[in-house]
């Protein structure tokens, strides 16, 4: 689990994060949403250390990110998993290096033993083998966002963070995304925080979605509460089309 407690983050005197307060609930699917520039990627980016709050805590299962020491940084760093928004695979290397690559960096595996992980995490994510051998360049970009997946995972973290994991893929590629994800999540009990804009991924996979507003924590809950809240920020911006304001209606 991972909470963040009043956690302020300011950029050159203009505050984006003000009081913060959420819980990333273990073994489930963490959504933050909110429309552009309400914060949401300073929020995600902050949970994970990339930028340095000005006041509050973020806590990993009891550790507080801010007051760690670098030696204990390292340590959580192995126990973090990251899937990229253009899946930031490298284009030298196979498919399969590149699930090996955090192996090579931050385990004592033997290279058998990285080889060994790399197909069982690329098999997870329902790969063809015949694609392992294959540079990214040359697979789709459905399969290039599994084996970023795959990659994320090589470690066998406690935390994943997905940024718009579906950003770029069609309907379909997308929903088979979510569902991997979800199911990973289960399978090995990771706390999972996806930062998204896309309200398919919300209606599918959104067991604990946090929604910021203007810097703000304005609301938190799951998919099904989500049909049944007043709060007109966060109508606005889920029922914003003609489609979804039906699927609320027919859901009340």
């Amino acid at each position: 689990m991972i909470e963040v407690k009043n956690i302020d983050k300011s950029f050159d005197g203009n505050q984006v994060l003000k009081n913060v307060s959420a819980v990333f609930e273990t073994g489930k699917t963490n959504m933050i949403i909110g429309a552009s520039g309400s914060g949401k990627t300073v929020l995600m980016k902050s949970v994970i250390g990339l930028h340095r709050i000005d006041g509050g805590r973020i806590e990993y299962d009891g550790r507080n990110l801010p007051d760690m020491r670098m030696s204990d940084i390292r340590i959580l760093r192995r126990e973090v998993g990251m899937l990229f928004q253009g899946s930031a695979l490298f284009d030298s290397v196979s498919v399969l290096e590149n699930v090996m690559y955090p192996l090579e960096m931050f385990s004592d595996s033997t290279k058998e033993e990285m080889i060994d992980r790399a197909y069982f995490c690329l098999m997870r994510v329902d790969l063809d083998e015949k694609a392992f051998g294959l540079a990214p360049s040359e697979i789709s970009g459905g399969m290039q966002k599994r084996v970023a997946i795959a990659r994320a995972i090589a470690l066998q973290p406690k935390y994943l963070f997905c940024d718009e994991p579906n950003s770029g893929l069609d309907p379909k590629t997308s929903l088979i995304i979510d569902r991997l994800i979800s199911e990973i999540t289960h399978e090995f009990d990771i706390t999972t925080i996806i930062n998204s804009h896309d309200m398919n991924s919300v209606m599918e996979i959104g067991e604990n979605i946090i929604f910021i507003e203007q810097g703000e924590m304005a609301w938190q809950g799951n998919k099904n509460d989500i049909f049944h809240v007043d709060n007109e920020a966060l109508n606005n911006f889920v029922f914003a089309s003609e489609l979804y304001k039906q699927v609320k209606k027919a859901n009340q």
